[in-house]
């Protein structure tokens, strides 16, 4: 959620990389910003509620031009609030040891109140509500002339997650971070070393990175980087290399990172599908997946894990692994997973969805599953993320980055994904040839279908126009787009801050259409599916209540355009490519209402794009 940076350099000033860092890191979300900076005359913090641009202010008014040049070590953070409001006072970085050490975190300290009981027993006066005040009185205290050790003599002591970085006038030019459960990347230059969160903070500077594991600590320098265990055995971790430049993560002209990532999906999902279909076979290469045909034949059950969007991909999976593949498949909300005690043995196959690769309760998930002895995958967006590492083996996405707090088009490429993962299982048990060849088709078909709908955005803009006053709606499907209408009904949520819940199609008459009037809309998903009759006959008892119907309907179905208000085409489909095709005439739906509305479409109020903590 909250976002780090941290920047040393032979001889560039701090402060810029430092505040460029954190606006890479905004779309995280936040609600207060601060930077420490050291130099020979000390420690100097700054920090300020609300955006980045107030820090900004602040430095420009306290920090002038020319003394900048002195600073060319420091670390910054945004704060998405756990413990205590967000005011200045909680904001990061926080100090112990007089002000001589400074801190940012992200995570949460679960025994800071009795952490913070024995300070207090010692005298440590607390300057602020926050859990992280508490880690840097303790590492003051351990401080005995080495850093490093005290860093890590203080973290043995914290129970819960960490991403941290740390400096001290003690030990001028050293930087230590640390993680644990909380994502951390040391971007390696010629010149810099830079830390974040996140890597969309670090490729204005260098492209080569080395992704931190849960219990390394480091410690920093320009000259280098020393990676230990917390126990001070040396560690060795690979530099990799970015797959992607800046240029990935600017806006390239669109007024929003999600209208951008909207129309980016023909592209990424041709990334997603790229190299891995196999129509001589006509099945799928998804080599990552490293299982056998036998290993495959032995799975007796499919679950998929995940939170929020993904989650929703994980229902669209249940479809398509019980259709192509007869293996019974449970997506199950991973919170809930996890603490249910789940019941999953060798037979098993679970299947961990995560944009980021970072999401806490899904990778507790995974933890969990390892445990019991399952087969255990990976389906993420994020090279090199934690989830795809810890599962060992899974299916990369390749959709690129994604800066919008609102996922778009990982959700688009996590169906896909699922749809030819579940095309090769099916191939290895009783899906036939002929319709392995057939999906192999509608597959590759995928990026022009979206690029279809795209072409109609007008159009769709122009209802939204209509219904951009709404307080309330409801989206209905069935079968296969009912997981479709909880995505569009989450997406109206997030960004237009509309009331919006997502039912089957058969359920909203068992209560909801109480709820119906001329002034609820109804979105109503109508592709051609087994079903739509149905789906129709639900239609008619919305508009007998006046409410209006907004129908996601395949272009030139003249009776699915009769039934409804106002129809939004999509191009004819196949079953199992609708939910794609009609989730992203939702997106667009959903962007153009929220911008109807004037809402802060990338960085929604109270949402953050990575969730690291349960």
């Amino acid at each position: 959620m909250c976002g780090i940076v941290g920047f040393t350099s032979l001889d560039t000033p701090a402060v810029g990389p430092l505040v460029n860092g954190l606006r890479r890191l905004e779309y995280r979300g936040y609600d207060s910003a601060g930077v420490a900076l050291e130099s020979a005359d000390g420690i100097r913090v700054f920090k300020q509620t609300g955006r980045v641009a107030e820090l900004d202010k602040l430095l420009a008014k306290e920090l002038p031009n020319d003394e900048r040049g002195k600073y060319t070590i420091g670390i910054a953070h945004t704060r998405w609030a756990t413990h205590g409001l967000p005011t200045q006072a909680n904001a990061h970085p926080h100090t112990a040891d007089g002000g001589r050490l400074a801190i940012v975190h992200n995570g949460i300290i679960e025994n800071y109140a009795s952490l913070r009981a024995g300070l207090e027993k010692r005298g440590v006066k607390f300057a602020s509500q926050t859990d992280t005040e508490v880690l840097a009185h303790l590492i003051a205290i351990f401080d005995k002339g080495d850093f490093l050790s005290a860093a890590s003599e203080a973290l043995k002591r914290v129970e819960g997650t960490y991403g941290m970085a740390a400096i001290s006038a003690r030990h001028p030019g050293e930087m230590i971070v640390a993680r644990k459960g909380s994502p951390l990347v040391i971007g390696v230059g010629e010149k810099d070393i830079v830390v974040a969160s996140d890597v969309s903070a670090i490729v204005a500077y260098t492209r080569q990175v080395i992704y931190l594991k849960d219990g390394d600590i480091a410690c920093i320098t320009p000259e280098g980087v020393e990676i230990h265990s917390l126990d001070n055995a040396p560690v060795t971790r690979e530099v990799q290399e970015v797959d992607w430049d800046i240029g990935a993560i600017e806006k390239g002209g669109y007024e929003h990172f999600m209208l951008k990532e909207i129309y980016e999906q023909p592209e990424a999902l041709a990334n997603t599908i790229r190299g891995r279909l196999d129509p001589s076979g006509a099945t799928a290469f998804l080599s990552g997946l490293s299982l056998t045909p036998r290993e495959l034949a032995a799975v007796r059950r499919v679950v998929i894990v995940g939170c929020g969007t993904s989650l929703h991909a994980g229902m669209v999976g249940k479809y398509l692994f019980e259709k192509l593949a007869d293996l019974p498949t449970s997506p199950e909300q991973a919170a809930e997973f996890r603490y249910s005690n789940p019941i999953v043995g060798p037979d098993d196959w679970v299947i961990a969805m995560s944009q980021s690769g970072e999401t806490a309760d899904t990778l507790a998930a995974v933890r969990e599953s390892i445990r019991k002895g399952a087969l255990v995958s990976g389906l993420c967006n994020v090279v090199g993320s934690t989830i795809a590492r810890e599962a060992g083996r899974g299916v990369y996405l390749h959709a690129g980055p994604e800066i919008s707090v609102a996922s778009t088009k990982a959700f688009t490429a996590q169906v896909t994904a699922l749809l030819m993962t579940a095309l090769k299982l099916g191939r290895t048990r009783r899906l036939s040839f002929e319709d392995g060849a057939r999906l192999v088709g509608e597959i590759e078909k995928i990026p022009d279908v979206v690029r279809e709908i795209l072409a109609g955005n007008d159009a769709i803009a122009k209802v939204a126009e209509k219904y951009a006053s709404a307080g309330d709606m409801f989206f209905i499907g069935r079968g296969i787009l009912y997981p479709a209408a909880l995505e569009g009904a989450l997406k109206i949520k997030e960004v237009a801050y509309v009331h919006a819940e997502g039912y089957q199609a058969a359920e909203l008459k068992h209560g909801p259409i109480a709820l119906l009037s001329e002034k609820t809309p109804v979105v109503a998903l109508l592709a051609d599916i087994p079903g739509k009759e149905k789906t129709l006959g639900n239609v008619q008892e919305c508009r007998a209540r006046n409410a209006p119907v907004i129908g996601i309907a395949t272009k030139g179905d003249d009776v699915a355009a009769a039934a409804v208000t106002d129809a939004l085409a999509i191009p004819k489909t196949s079953p199992e490519i609708a939910p794609i095709a009609s989730v992203v005439a939702l997106q667009l739906f959903a962007y153009h209402v929220a911008r109807l509305r004037g809402c802060e479409i990338d960085q929604p109020r109270n949402l953050a794009k990575s969730v690291t903590v349960e």
